[in-house]
């Protein structure tokens, strides 16, 4: 299901972000230091995204407004359907992260540029990118859970062994 290049990447993503949370107000080189592994993971997440495994790939999950719009009308009444890789809001929500993250690595490394530096505007955007990270995680883990109690599978734990049941009839890819 989920390979290990993105497991991998996505609890390290958990963990850095933590991390950099816990480091805002100093030491900031090491701060600055988990940002910077934040954005060398994006972008090999970036890459996997193109080249990897099917369920890895954008083109698996990547969907426009109006399935994801469906995929939510559908959950709300009851009758959505399960899928095996990323449902079409899992999928909205890790774009949402991705722009989030990567808009907050970039306003942080755009402050130690001879540009940048000291700029209370830059400071701001990064610091309102670093609390939409932290909504859209409480949503994505809101997401998480419905789908695990909705489908009775636990996500977490296919997050952790790359592994769910398989599909019945009625359920998507």
């Amino acid at each position: 299901m989920w390979d290990g290049f993105v497991r991998l990447f996505h609890w390290s993503l958990v963990a850095m972000i933590a991390g950099t949370w816990l480091t805002a107000e100093g030491p900031k080189v090491l701060h600055e230091r988990l940002g910077y592994v934040i954005a060398i993971l994006i972008a090999a997440r970036l890459v996997w995204g193109l080249i990897g495994p099917r369920h890895a790939r954008f083109a698996d999950f990547v969907r426009g407004p109006r399935p994801v719009l469906a995929y939510l009308r559908d959950l709300r009444a009851g009758r959505e359907r399960r899928y095996l890789g990323h449902n079409p809001a899992g999928g909205a929500m890790i774009v949402a992260l991705l722009l989030a993250v990567t808009g907050t690595a970039l306003t942080g490394w755009l402050q130690t540029t001879d540009a940048f530096w000291g700029s209370s505007a830059m400071e701001s955007i990064h610091e309102t990118l670093a609390t939409l990270i932290l909504v859209l995680a409480g949503l994505h883990a809101a997401g998480v859970l419905v789908e695990s109690l909705r489908h009775r599978e636990n996500l977490v734990l296919s997050m952790l062994t790359g592994t769910k049941r398989a599909l019945s009839d009625k359920d998507h890819r």
